[in-house]
């Protein structure tokens, strides 16, 4: 059966703090397969949040946690630093990333693509379990889908034990994608990462990027529904449910859902469908 896993954000305010603490209380109930935690653009020390939340998820929680590292602004000390407070917690999963370009933050050199950290990591830290993170309908910077699938198969062969998607809409992005990593030679794990869309500011900013298809069913549902916040939430979360129980009855390798660190979001959905995931923790 397939499972479900979590992504969750460090909070920037002790309240954001303390809204966190009570959404992994209650997101560790549906026994999720892993909860990740991604990694702060807002402060000096990148991810000193994200350790002490990846601590907490997988000691205080008791759920395997895996610890969002941006490579274009990691130097090769601060990897081996990160990976150090991580082992000490019993973390031994990573997700690495390029990382959004960020004008506030300083790139270093070490690491210019996520397949170059990949196998930094893969080489020297061989006990780390490592995610990639994938584009069904290709990264903004890729030429077209050959180059794309090109470089995720360089990130594959450096060392990725399984991959998460971006956000879809629509679930045939996500099986043409699967069809081509197979004829590419990928063969990890591809799991669906999903956002239920619940406001519309979240669907405003999808629009604005251009880089995922909204297909014609949400676009009726953030017309129709635009102007009433209270069904838009509803119809989003019902659209995402949908969404994953097509996928699980089509054999997808797991759900990862973008929580927002809404946790109310992710048990009404959890609480739809339950029943089609694994419940025991990977």
């Amino acid at each position: 059966m397939t499972n479900i896993s979590y992504e969750v954000f460090p909070p920037n305010s002790t309240v954001g703090n303390e809204h966190l603490c009570q959404t992994l209380a209650t997101l560790k109930n549906s026994q999720p397969a892993f909860i990740s935690v991604t990694c702060s653009s807002k402060t000096a020390n990148l991810a000193q949040e994200t350790v002490r939340i990846a601590d907490k998820v997988q000691n205080d929680c008791h759920v395997p946690a895996i610890a969002h590292l941006p490579a274009l602004y990691l130097s090769k000390d601060d990897v081996d630093s990160i990976l150090a407070k991580l082992k000490v917690h019993n973390v031994n999963r990573v997700l690495v990333l390029r990382g959004d370009e960020r004008p506030n933050l300083e790139k270093k050199n070490d690491f210019r693509h996520a397949s170059d950290l990949v196998d930094y990591i893969h080489i020297n830290y061989p006990e780390f379990k490592i995610t990639g993170a994938c584009y069904p309908e290709i990264h903004p910077e890729s030429k077209n889908m050959v180059d794309e699938i090109a470089h995720l198969k360089l990130k594959v062969d450096a060392g990725c034990d399984q991959l998460i998607t971006q956000l879809f809409l629509d679930n045939r992005n996500y099986y043409r994608f699967r069809e081509i990593c197979t004829i590419a030679g990928i063969n990890v794990p591809i799991i669906a990462g999903i956002m239920p869309i619940t406001n519309v500011r979240q669907a405003t900013r999808i629009l604005k990027t251009g880089s995922v298809t909204v297909p014609a069913k949400f676009q009726s549902i953030l017309s129709k529904y635009k102007d009433k916040p209270v069904a838009l939430k509803q119809a989003g979360i019902i659209y995402a449910i949908d969404q994953i129980a097509d996928l699980v009855t089509n054999d997808v390798a797991g759900i990862h859902l973008y929580t927002m660190n809404q946790a109310e979001t992710a048990c009404q959905i959890h609480r739809n469908i339950g029943a089609l995931f694994e419940t025991k923790s990977a």
